[in-house]
């Protein structure tokens, strides 16, 4: 992908069901506009919002009707998710980076990809200024996230994948998880491509 790209204010316009605006323009990957898997109904207006995997803005535009503060983090298409915050007016701070354990990484999304340093999701929150409510969709990398650094997120909206997009799961954080949250996975997506194993929709307990 050609970082910097830019694109033209006078494409086409797709409008969603609920009013929510994107550019509809040629690219190497595809374009995520709704986000009938995610639950998110329940975001309070003054909790901090971390979007990790924002593609063109599905959800951290939604996330921005409900919240004063919504993060989003995307390692590859990040202009064209910052043309779409743009045209929405919305107030989205973008994180131009991907989770991961630290390490360098080779990311790819469809035919978009570039090597760079990942941030664990400490680092992220730390970059964010804390998170309350937290909708991951990392391609696999979910399984790096360290079980301690779901500490004081109150809801966990998040993508799991099996190989061959990501790595086996990791049975610490489904413990962690198992042990202080209230959840469920919708194991039927919307969409049922190879590796995914489904949607976790998590409480807080405490």
């Amino acid at each position: 992908m050609n970082r910097g790209q830019t694109f033209r204010t006078d494409v086409p316009i797709l409008t969603t069901a609920d009013g929510i605006r994107f550019l509809s323009c040629n690219a190497p990957y595809r374009i995520v506009t709704d986000v009938p898997e995610y639950r998110y109904d329940d975001i309070r207006p003054c909790e901090i919002v971390l979007d990790i995997g924002a593609n063109a803005g599905a959800f951290a535009l939604r996330a921005a009707r409900l919240s004063r503060k919504v993060v989003a983090v995307e390692p590859l298409t990040f202009d064209l998710l910052e043309a779409n915050i743009r045209l929405n007016g919305a107030d989205i701070r973008v994180i131009r980076g991907a989770l991961g354990d630290g390490l360098v990484t080779k990311i790819r999304w469809d035919s978009a990809a570039a090597t760079m340093q990942t941030s664990t999701l400490a680092e992220i929150i730390g970059m964010a200024g804390g998170c309350d409510f937290l909708k991951c969709d990392a391609e696999g990398a979910e399984w790096l996230i360290r079980p301690r650094e779901l500490a004081g997120i109150r809801r966990i909206e998040m993508e799991l994948h099996l190989p061959p997009i990501g790595m086996p799961p990791e049975p610490a954080l489904l413990e962690y998880i198992g042990t202080h949250y209230d959840f469920s996975i919708s194991r039927v997506p919307c969409h049922g491509p190879a590796g995914l194993f489904g949607f976790l929709h998590a409480t807080c307990r405490g």
